[in-house]
């Protein structure tokens, strides 16, 4: 169990190693805001899709089916608890609500994940990717703009995203258990290692952003790190305690995700809709550097609890 956790603060370390490289080369203007742009777009539309696709290249055991079903569930409770929490907590700060209900789980959570679990463990945190961004779309705009959940959402758009895309395409793979060709793998498994350097690169440049004195003084980004890596875990946790312990590794992925820090997305939102751009870098940023105090203590706690 320790072992494991050795191992996650390892990869946090090295993680917050690359993101000094993302803040270095924008400093340097080695990387533009244009090229971070092109970064981002590159893990949206082409490496976190592969990523996906790779997790569902597992056997069709009963044991998968039942799981991926199961972890579909369980992932549309937490996810609505953790807006029902992030609401509670932060109901007339509508960027604060959007980014403590919403982890990183795509860019943060996956390559954690893989090196605490393996890659099939990822299986199970599909939906949760899937249904987050499906919550970000609806809830999340609403609530940046103070509308009706479902106004404006667009269906046929959200089919075409990348990451429904590969979901579809990993079910059929995974249903059809069709075996690509070795070379299609492992030029899939090169471009889903692009995924931790990358995503780090853009936190990086994101730090670059902005200005840490007035950050570490900014009262409610304190909040915000709270409800997000402590309170909307601590629940999921209690909540999870209620699956089987023979779902363990499943229930360590979901806890795992809920741990995450602040999703990146809540600043492409905040862009989007012409809200507070900078105060929703400041929620990923300063996030993002306390998670690694609580990512190892919750992956501690699941491995004695779950």
């Amino acid at each position: 169990m320790i072992d494991n956790v050795l191992v996650l603060i390892r990869q946090m370390i090295q993680m917050f190693l690359m993101a000094g490289i993302g803040y270095y080369l924008f400093r340097t203007e080695k990387i533009t805001a244009e090229g971070s742009k092109t970064i981002t777009d590159i893990l949206i539309y082409l490496v976190i899709p592969v990523v996906i696709v790779n997790s569902f290249l597992v056997e069709r055991s009963q044991d998968h089916v039942v799981g991926f079903l199961i972890s579909g569930i369980f992932a549309v409770i937490l996810l609505i608890l953790s807006m029902l929490v992030a609401h509670f907590f932060f109901k007339h700060d509508p960027i604060a609500s959007f980014a403590s209900a919403f982890s990183n789980c795509g860019f943060f959570g996956i390559p954690l994940i893989q090196t605490v679990l393996g890659q099939e463990a990822v299986f199970y945190l599909v939906w949760y990717i899937a249904i987050l961004n499906v919550f970000q779309w609806t809830y999340g705009v609403s609530i940046l703009n103070g509308q009706p959940v479902l106004q404006g959402f667009q269906p046929k758009k959200l089919i075409r995203t990348p990451f429904v895309i590969a979901i579809m395409l990993g079910l059929l793979l995974f249903v059809t258990q069709f075996k690509l060709p070795i070379i299609i793998m492992n030029c899939m498994k090169t471009i889903a290692s692009l995924n931790t350097p990358l995503a780090m690169f853009i936190v990086g440049v994101y730090l670059a952003q902005t200005d840490i004195r007035h950050m570490f003084q900014r009262k409610s980004l304190y909040l915000v790190s709270i409800v997000r890596l402590i309170v909307i875990p601590v629940v999921s946790l209690l909540f999870l305690l209620l699956l089987p312990r023979e779902y363990k590794d499943m229930k360590i992925v979901l806890l795992l995700a809920s741990a995450c820090p602040v999703g990146a997305n809540v600043s492409m939102y905040a862009q989007l809709h012409q809200k507070d751009y900078s105060y929703a870098v400041e929620t990923v940023t300063i996030s993002t550097i306390y998670s690694i105090i609580t990512m190892p203590l919750f992956l501690l706690a699941a491995q004695h609890l779950l």
